[in-house]
């Protein structure tokens, strides 16, 4: 048993009236309603201190024992987005070429997907999400506990966050994603969960002609 002793400030809650709440929430959900994946994008570089925003915003997630396992490395070198791009394709071509089922390359088919991946090299800015599995502390060494659920929620707002800034994002998780580990020599605890391209499109840019199921779809009432 642990013997450390809750420490617990005032809560920082402004309530809201219920006029001001359905308008934000038609704000919010009118700018995230037009949130696409894009995979055209412009070379036009994005300012750090978006990123950096962006990911601060990302960081006010809640975490399993609040332990925040996540890292974000910002790619913007050519080269290190080069070798990323080369070693993504060459898992995708064997992923699009024999470990993929039937059933999964329809799916993808509608989306116009394959193993050729240039947004990798032409977006100004990869963020790459890694998940801390493990920390050490007092030499010993412990699991972060719900780390996948924790970093799931952490990139969703980072999708948000891009977003509301104006930029284009895309969801990119080659498989295996070892290679991300290697190339950005992050240590064994940090395993890589996604690769997130940001930017903006480039001029003429296209994304699927699909819908979103409707909110009948998705939500029940008991």
């Amino acid at each position: 048993m642990t013997d450390t002793q809750p420490d617990f400030i005032p809560l920082d809650f402004v309530e809201l009236g219920s006029g001001e709440q359905l308008k934000r929430a038609d704000e919010f959900f009118e700018i995230l309603s037009r949130r696409r994946t894009v995979r055209e994008y412009s070379d036009r570089d994005v300012p750090l201190e978006l990123i950096e925003k962006a990911l601060a915003t990302a960081g006010t997630a809640p975490s399993g024992t609040n332990m925040q396992p996540w890292r974000f490395v910002v790619v913007r070198d050519a080269a290190i987005k080069s070798k990323i791009r080369e070693a993504a394709e060459k898992e995708e071509r064997e992923s699009y070429h024999g470990r993929m089922s039937e059933k999964w390359l329809r799916r993808l088919a509608s989306l116009g997907t394959d193993e050729n991946k240039p947004f990798l090299e032409i977006a100004p800015c990869l963020i790459v999400v890694f998940r801390i599995t493990s920390v050490e502390e007092n030499g010993e060494t412990e699991p972060t506990y719900y780390s996948q659920e924790s970093v799931g929620i952490a990139v969703g707002l980072l999708l948000a966050a891009l977003h509301n800034m104006g930029l284009a994002t895309l969801t990119h998780t080659p498989s295996p994603m070892k290679f991300l580990q290697e190339i950005l020599g992050r240590p064994r605890n940090e395993v890589p969960f996604v690769l997130i391209p940001v930017g903006f499109p480039a001029d003429g840019a296209t994304v699927p002609n699909i819908e979103r199921k409707p909110l009948d779809g998705i939500m029940q009432v008991i």
